[in-house]
């Protein structure tokens, strides 16, 4: 198949490869001053008070995790054996810091039309066991957090957002990433923005800050300030702090030239987003009243970050029918995430329990799909959908 229509594609420019040229001359590669220009840069953008670069999105939904095991703070933490609530499509690794700390996984519906979570279901799911709640915003669409939030009530439950999908996207005004404890992002090739590969955590508690900054780097002291909420004040001498260690901690730190990368591409998000939105509102346009095929349905700002394709109950459309038909057109297709999770053999390895059914999960994991969106304009290809 010749591909005419991709999941994904560059959005670098002179200004991402000049930033690349300037640390290779540098010869400083490893997480230095451009990591935290672009930590600074990001922060302001979303509205946060603390920004933490990483590796990679799924490393940052492991830190998120690990975080809550070291804070001090009671109302936050969390041990083995507690429940975390979670959506059923999601990516692999929102569930696999769950079960790599021990935690109790409850799987939940999702809604058939917004992909995110089915909220009714959802209330019926929470209970005097529920310790944390894991909203995944799904393909650029922000969750109703304000309904998420009347559920959660005044009961001390956690809220963590794995918004790896979504960046740019924003619920009343706020930024999704922002509603939780901390916020999760993606920086990889196929998302909004790109440093290559990349993943940032954003929050507004200075405590869960450092402990992500130690747990960043070995789980040492090297990055955390003199008087820090983590630890006993540092000594004065850098040669004693140089290996201190004091959480159990992993090698996740980003490299300078993804820093750097960081940098420029912030600087462009508003006007990627921007045109990732016009073409989201070409697509509800045009495909508002589609016989065969359901789309995201949006919730505030969708960030869109591809399009999904379901089918719709009842309909003699087939997925293999739809594939190959977009196909001949030249579109790259892609599960919706990874479907229903819940159905996967690794889960044999959790601790875990669906609640109800997750009959809307089950119905996107055999009918349903995605094709890319972008940052310029795709008129073609979203007028091909809507004769399909």
């Amino acid at each position: 198949m010749a591909i005419r229509f991709p999941l994904a594609t560059a959005t670098w420019g002179q200004e991402e490869q000049d930033a690349m040229q300037r640390v290779i001359a540098s010869g400083m590669f490893t997480m230095g001053e451009n990591v935290k220009a672009f930590e600074n840069d990001f922060a302001k953008y979303v509205g946060s008070k603390y920004c933490v670069m990483v590796n990679s999105g799924s490393s940052a939904i492991l830190l998120m995790v690990a975080a809550l095991f070291y804070t001090k703070n009671l109302d936050l933490k969390l041990k083995r054996g507690d429940e975390v609530i979670v959506p059923a499509v999601s990516w692999s690794t929102t569930f696999y810091p769950l079960y790599q700390y021990g935690l109790k996984i409850k799987f939940v519906d999702i809604d058939l039309n917004t992909l995110n979570y089915d909220l009714d279901q959802l209330a019926q799911a929470v209970t005097d066991q529920t310790k944390a709640i894991m909203a995944v915003n799904l393909l650029g669409n922000p969750n109703d957090f304000r309904r998420i939030n009347e559920i959660i009530g005044d009961r001390k439950i956690v809220l963590l957002e794995d918004n790896c999908e979504s960046m740019g996207a924003r619920y009343e005004g706020k930024q999704a990433g922002t509603f939780g404890v901390m916020g999760g992002y993606s920086s990889f090739f196929s998302h909004h923005i790109s440093t290559m590969e990349g993943g940032i955590i954003v929050t507004d508690d200075e405590e869960l800050y450092q402990i992500l900054l130690s747990l960043r780097a070995h789980g040492w002291t090297r990055n955390l300030p003199q008087k820090n909420l983590v630890c006993s004040d540092k000594s004065d001498d850098p040669f004693e702090e140089s290996f201190r260690f004091i959480l159990p901690g992993y090698n996740v730190r980003p490299l300078e030239i993804e820093g750097a990368l960081g940098v420029e591409q912030v600087k462009r998000l508003p006007t990627l987003i921007e045109s990732r939105r016009e073409n989201g509102k070409l697509l509800q346009l045009t495909m508002a009243n589609h016989p065969e095929l359901i789309i995201q349905q949006e919730i505030g700002e969708s960030s869109w970050f591809g399009f999904s394709l379901v089918i719709r109950p009842g309909s003699k459309l087939t997925r293999k029918l739809l594939i190959s038909k977009l196909n001949k057109f030249g579109f790259e297709c892609r599960p919706i995430v990874a479907g229903n999770f819940s159905k996967n053999e690794v889960v044999k390895y959790f601790d875990s329990e669906v609640h109800g059914n997750l009959k809307n999960a089950d119905h996107i994991d055999r009918n349903g799909l995605f094709v890319g969106n972008h940052h310029y304009p795709i008129h073609d290809a979203i007028n091909i959908l809507g004769s399909i």
